[in-house]
């Protein structure tokens, strides 16, 4: 599960849309952290969900860059 920010890890000049992509969930991520932070973290659970599927997403999406780059 997401312990820090996602990475960002894409080649940006070899898949510049996933790199934008994987950019982006990059900053939801980190504002979804400063919302937990301004609200002292009690949200049952539904922000540390999102931090966790916004990993997810950077995931699949270093899985695509990696998928395009076989081809």
């Amino acid at each position: 599960l997401a312990q820090g920010t996602p990475a960002r890890n894409v080649n940006p000049h070899r898949h510049p849309h996933l790199a934008a992509a994987q950019r982006m969930s990059h900053n939801a991520f980190e504002q979804v952290l400063q919302a937990q932070q301004a609200n002292e973290w009690d949200m049952q659970g539904h922000a540390q969900k999102a931090k966790d599927l916004l990993d997810q997403a950077n995931q699949e999406l270093r899985q695509a860059a990696s998928a395009a780059n076989a081809r």
